[in-house]
């Protein structure tokens, strides 16, 4: 099969099976890259070239060519008809943008859509603070398989910091566990902290708090750790499987 093709619609659901009744697994979102494993009239099965994840996705816009010189850099994009006239189509956090036309305020990535400037950065653009990226998600509901404005997982808050930055990081908790060797032993939490449990990951904040995309208050959130690791343990009867940083 071809390969290197790229994503052109807002976001799509990656499926573990070709069906809307199969599990969601993760997304694919605009301006990603990735391969055509196989493919039928509706489905085609697509290995994502950022972290090598395998599902399924409906057969619908991609290209051969694309060059990206900008990424979304605020939690969504408003794409625009023209200049000054907006649509409800929004593109998430992360999408790579490409540009056939250009002025002091605006991008043009593809016919009759524009993107303002004031969401997006070059695509090079490295941001460093990982809070300012999780706090983009703040509230932002809890999704089983979303990496998006419209809801987002777990794996997911953590993988976006990397992907923004354009590091691999890997798309699930248990294999984000094993690709983040060094284990702390921690008795005081440290800002930067990942703190992993069976099925489930959180970020700290600092001593004190974490963020993570939780699922029994559905939505992202920020609580206190030692609570958040007491509650685990009471409600999942879950322990701390590993503590690590992130490194970046």
């Amino acid at each position: 099969m071809q390969n290197n093709f790229y994503f052109v619609n807002n976001f799509s659901n990656i499926y573990k099976k070709p069906s809307k009744l199969s599990e969601v697994t993760s997304q694919i979102i605009y301006g990603e890259k990735f391969k055509i494993l196989s493919k039928n009239k509706n489905w085609i099965r697509i290995k994502m070239l950022f972290d090598n994840y395998v599902g399924y996705i409906k057969n619908s816009k991609y290209v051969k060519k694309f060059d990206p010189k900008y990424k979304v850099s605020g939690l969504k994009a408003r794409v625009f008809k023209k200049p000054g006239t907006g649509t409800n189509n929004y593109l998430p956090f992360g999408s790579k943008l490409p540009v056939i036309e250009e002025n002091k305020n605006y991008i043009k990535i593809e016919k009759n859509k524009w993107i303002k400037k004031i969401n997006i950065e070059k695509i090079n653009h490295k941001q460093k603070d990982f809070i300012k990226i999780f706090k983009k998600f703040l509230n932002i509901k809890y999704v089983w398989g979303g990496k998006t404005y419209k809801g987002i997982d777990c794996s997911a808050l953590l993988q976006i910091f990397f992907n923004y930055n354009n590091s691999f990081y890997p798309r699930d908790t248990k294999d984000q566990i094993k690709y983040s060797k060094k284990k702390i032993e921690r008795v005081n939490f440290k800002k930067g902290d990942i703190i992993f449990w069976k099925g489930h990951v959180a970020m700290c904040l600092n001593s004190k708090q974490l963020i993570h995309a939780y699922g029994p208050e559905k939505k992202v959130i920020i609580m206190p750790i030692i609570q958040t690791i007491n509650r685990i343990k009471k409600t999942a009867n879950l322990e701390v499987e590993k503590i690590a940083k992130i490194n970046h």
